[in-house]
């Protein structure tokens, strides 16, 4: 769940999890997911929506099972 000012992570059991820096990523490539979205976020004035639809279109290219296919 986000919103301008607030990201948050609701785990499979109800968790309510708050990310550090209020940068969020799940998944086997997680960590290496956020290391980059948390040096881009701290080194630009790109829109997070921009910052996300950039990775995504990135990710459509390296991954099979990513598309280009985003409602953001």
């Amino acid at each position: 769940m986000a919103d301008p000012s607030t990201t948050l992570l609701i785990s499979g059991t109800g968790d309510v999890i708050e990310p550090e820096a209020g940068v969020l990523a799940i998944g086997s490539g997680g960590a290496y997911a956020r290391a980059a979205a948390t040096a881009l976020a701290e080194n630009t004035d790109m829109p997070a929506a921009d910052i996300v639809a950039k990775a995504l279109e990135i990710a459509g290219e390296i991954c099979i099972y990513t598309n280009n296919h985003h409602t953001i």
